[in-house]
């Protein structure tokens, strides 16, 4: 790998984490398993999913220290040591995006009008994160962040809004109760 390689790539995670949302806002996914009591949880700690993809030590120091203020937010404490009652663990993807633009030109092609087209690259980031149960040995909650990709050059901006993607990301947690 060569350095532009490697910086593009890291710059990538970075901003998959940023959240900043310009040009087709953030898509939030979550899913989780119904025949679960979210109630009994109380303690949790970070676990690494295997094969994800994770940024630099700042970023991966923001992002949990947020998320360990959310999930304290919601009742649940924070423990190095097993036993605990859940696991949580997150990492990050990057996609580039084709974007199209046409021009109209004159009455259209049908009357010998012309017509253009600019394409641009963009990027789109996304977190997951995950959420088990090793009681039971399963995934028990799992959401998803997508966002386009416009990172800020102010570390403090990125940082607000990296914490309104993970509070948004994390708003379903738990989820209601069924009946």
């Amino acid at each position: 790998m060569n350095v532009k390689s490697v910086l593009r790539n890291a710059f990538a995670l970075v901003a998959a984490l940023t959240m900043t949302g310009m040009a087709f806002g953030q898509t939030v996914n979550y899913n989780y398993d119904r025949g679960t009591d979210f109630t009994k949880f109380k303690t949790y700690k970070w676990v690494p999913i295997t094969g994800a993809k994770h940024p630099d030590q700042i970023t991966d120091g923001n992002i949990t220290s947020i998320m360990d203020g959310i999930l304290a937010g919601k009742g649940l404490v924070k423990k190095d040591a097993d036993p605990v009652d859940l696991f949580v663990g997150y990492g990050t993807t990057t996609q580039d995006q084709q974007m199209i633009t046409g021009y109209g030109g004159g009455m259209g092609f049908r009357f010998g009008g012309m017509g253009m087209a600019e394409t641009s690259t963009i990027q789109n980031g996304t977190i997951l994160v995950d959420i088990y149960s090793p009681a039971e040995k399963l995934l028990v909650w799992r959401a998803t962040a997508t966002e386009t990709l416009d990172p800020s050059s102010d570390p403090n901006k990125n940082y607000n809004n990296l914490k309104k993607g993970l509070t948004k990301l994390m708003k379903n947690y738990p989820p209601p109760v069924s009946k």
